[in-house]
């Protein structure tokens, strides 16, 4: 629905969709909450990940904000320590740096993705997160 102010999309008018293998290890659910119109950049979704899942390695041209609303996810930085990420936490991802994050081993996790798009790309997808690259090193709590 849409005046010539705003624009409402509401709840439940788009359907889930499964996170392709292609950018996701593990069971995966992609809720797109909205895409930006020009001159707007930014893009928002819903994504839960059950136990284990996560990203891919990746990176964004233009950052991204996570806001964790459920549960308890992993996140790293490349070269960075794994660090818990629980219900509430709010994670910004630095321009261009490959990071991937998604649930705990034990625990499903959900988050809403912000991200922006240069050039007409949000996010350049890379290689998966490898079992032993999940698990390794210390985790980081606090």
């Amino acid at each position: 629905m849409s005046s010539s102010n705003q624009t409402i999309i509401r709840s439940g008018s788009k359907p889930s969709i499964k996170g392709p293998e292609t950018w996701f290890t593990g069971s995966v659910r992609i809720d797109s909450l909205f895409q930006a119109t020009e001159p707007g950049r930014a893009t928002g979704a819903i994504v839960t990940f059950e136990p284990s899942a996560r990203t891919f390695w990746h990176a964004h041209p233009l950052g991204q904000t996570l806001i964790v609303l459920t549960g308890v996810g992993w996140t790293q930085c490349e070269g960075g320590p794994r660090t818990e990420i629980r219900a509430g936490d709010v994670v910004s991802c630095a321009c261009g740096k490959r990071h991937w994050h998604g649930a705990a081993a034990t625990t499903a996790m959900s988050h809403i993705a912000i991200t922006e798009t240069l050039d007409g790309k949000n996010t350049d997808w890379m290689e998966p997160v490898t079992d032993d690259q999940y698990l390794a090193g210390p985790l980081i709590t606090e």
